[in-house]
């Protein structure tokens, strides 16, 4: 079943002899996400040639139309709550193809969806409660359990979240009121949706189009047909097993602490899985939207040369992304085997030796976003800092629990702009956001999130 995807970077087993990407010595970096995006791709365009997307996001902006708001922050608290509870954040490269049509048909531009996505899900990752990708690995360093720490990391989620989303919805608002006050601009057919519904049902059908289908500014008229309900279903169904097959239940249900892999492996070492656990990952669920794209094809009964057509048109339109995402995990390999982390790592030893316990609280966050630019892996640095940092946390007279959610607001807070972040970048890739402007956009927010962090942790320490 995994043939498609297992001869794309698959290697070959010494000891069974067949080629799979679960074998030892797999290749490691940005493959996996790479090809995710491109079959995501191939999904987006086939299921928009059907229309069906197109109908039900022009009828969906006209009843959502005046409800905007409420759309963006359901997005974001969804997000923000499986990013904190098990580090979802790669997986959202897959919904910009959804939301960028439904977003423009509302009235907001591109910046607003790519912020509701990428802040919505790393907030989440900053502010991780029971992620055993990351606070997981940290624990079973540490030598702690992973719920401890949990009700000071739970309130910061609230707070943080409620900011972020407070964040998106401020700048969200301005563009839907006043479209020139917009930092990326409206593609032309965008422009004016907010005043006039027709016009937004040809944004969506625009945006649409890109993927194959062909624009209808009459769309929210059409009703949607028995063969494009089905490719609903299909869509409908493609994404929630995909959100559904990552989600490591057991360890999150148990609350089990031990080692942890997000990007290679992704499992809980020495947890038994409960029954309906699916586990997959980046070979799976690649092969999940391949397979939807050919069942949405023989759904809409097209014939095999324009199933292949749209898959490949598809595809080929996430290589841009797909070299952003490439050239991202090149800075990671670079610093690394430049031993640039050994450098920084003893100068982080000697910054917050000796420090008092609120002022220890805050270094580790602060010394910690330097390393996050060059390790954007959670798993990977928690598991290179924390033997560190626990003793010294001790002569600080700072819990380790505390002190794994230092580490973990430091991380996350860098995660939300870091260039080696493949969410970030990827993201902004495919919603056709300068990173440049992104920046401008977000330091305002990073400057809110620190403060509030930093404050959070100060008290922690005084009052422990």
């Amino acid at each position: 079943m995994l043939a498609p995807v297992n001869g794309i970077y698959g290697l070959l087993s010494p000891v069974a002899g067949f080629v799979d990407t679960q074998t030892i010595g797999r290749l490691f970096g940005q493959i996996g996400v790479i090809v995710f995006i491109m079959s995501i791709g191939a999904f987006i365009s086939i299921s928009f040639a059907t229309h069906s997307l197109e109908v039900a996001v022009a009828a969906l902006a006209n009843r959502l139309r005046s409800k905007g708001w409420l759309l963006i922050a359901a997005v974001m608290v969804l997000f923000s709550l499986l990013g904190t509870t098990m580090g979802f954040s790669v997986e959202t490269l897959g919904f910009y193809a959804l939301f960028i049509p439904l977003m423009a048909a509302l009235g907001y531009d591109r910046l607003v969806t790519a912020a509701m996505i990428i802040v919505g899900s790393m907030v989440g990752v900053m502010a991780a409660t029971v992620n055993p990708f990351s606070i997981g690995v940290a624990a079973g360093e540490a030598g702690v359990g992973i719920g401890d720490g949990i009700v000071l990391r739970s309130i910061l989620w609230v707070i943080l979240t409620a900011i972020a989303v407070g964040w998106v919805l401020r700048y969200a608002a301005r563009v839907r009121a006043d479209p020139s006050l917009s930092m990326v601009g409206f593609d032309e057919t965008a422009v004016g949706a907010t005043s006039d519904v027709a016009a937004a049902e040809q944004a969506a059908g625009g945006a649409a189009g890109k993927g194959g289908g062909t624009a209808n500014a009459n769309a929210a008229d059409r009703t949607l047909t028995g063969t494009q309900k089905w490719v609903l279903a299909i869509t409908a169904f493609a994404f929630g097993l995909m959100i559904f097959s990552v989600i490591p239940w057991a360890s999150l249900l148990g609350g089990t602490t031990g080692p942890a892999d997000y990007y290679v492996t992704h499992e809980v070492a020495g947890v038994e899985p409960f029954w309906f656990e699916l586990d997959w990952w980046f070979p799976q669920l690649a092969m999940l939207f391949l397979i939807a794209s050919v069942v949405v094809g023989m759904v809409a009964r097209m014939d095999e040369r324009e199933i292949v057509r749209l898959i490949a048109a598809g595809a080929a339109d996430m290589m841009g992304p797909a070299m952003v995402i490439l050239l991202a995990g090149g800075i990671s390999v670079i610093m690394t085997n430049t031993q640039t982390l050994g450098t920084i790592l003893n100068a982080m030893e000697q910054l917050i030796t000796g420090a008092s316990a609120a002022a220890f609280a805050v270094a580790a966050m602060l010394v910690n976003i330097p390393l996050a630019f060059l390790i954007p892996s959670s798993s990977g640095h928690a598991a290179l800092v924390m033997p560190l940092l626990s003793p010294l946390a001790d002569f600080a007279g700072v819990g380790r629990p505390l002190t794994i959610t230092a580490w973990i607001l430091g991380h996350g807070l860098t995660m939300l702009v870091s260039p080696t972040n493949v969410v970030v970048m990827g993201g902004l890739a495919i919603a056709g956001v300068g990173y440049d402007t992104y920046l401008r956009f977000m330091w305002p927010l990073l400057v809110a999130l620190f403060v509030v962090a930093a404050g959070a942790l100060a008290l922690a320490a005084i009052l422990a």
